[in-house]
């Protein structure tokens, strides 16, 4: 059966990597604008006030003056605000360092789930790579492995129809 347009599109749109990703731009975005007020009302302030009570949001090179005829601007100054650039230099600064820092972060805790894993394989006698194996293999662990209960079974049988019916 052939689907439309729409139903591949509802399709793509509900698969849980898609809806993982637009949670993370969704949160991505309000990270962002929570970074730069940080940067633009506090971090930049303070860093003005120790220099010397410069505003980085008023720092700019004027390249041409404004027009001025009989007290009304007839043409705006034309300027290159580098203070704006700046904040933004700051905000991107501390956003690729907060990624960095979660991205240490997730890199430490898959390490140590790698440890838990290797000493309960150890714990249980499978060995490693490097290490014979002196208890039981694996095979033999799962032998000893109690039958699954009434529900599970249950459970594991509805699961495959569903991936019958979702592969016609």
């Amino acid at each position: 059966m052939k689907k439309n347009f729409w139903g591949e599109f509802r399709e793509f749109a509900m698969k849980g990597n898609v809806m993982d990703m637009a949670v993370g731009v969704i949160i991505g975005g309000a990270f962002g604008k929570i970074v730069s007020s940080l940067v633009a009302d506090i971090i930049m302030p303070l860093l003005g006030l120790v220099i010397g009570g410069v505003n980085f949001a008023d720092l700019a090179w004027t390249l041409k003056a404004a027009q001025v005829v009989d007290g009304v601007v007839t043409a705006p100054a034309v300027t290159l605000t580098y203070g704006k650039f700046l904040q933004s230099a700051f905000d991107f600064i501390i956003i690729a360092f907060s990624i960095f820092l979660f991205i240490k972060l997730i890199g430490n805790l898959s390490q140590k789930g790698v440890g838990i894993m290797a000493a309960a394989k150890k714990k249980v006698g499978w060995g490693g790579k490097d290490e014979p194996v002196s208890e039981p293999a694996p095979e033999a662990a799962l032998a000893a492995a109690p039958a699954p209960a009434a529900s599970e079974e249950l459970l594991t049988q509805i699961r495959d129809l569903l991936k019958e019916i979702a592969e016609k």
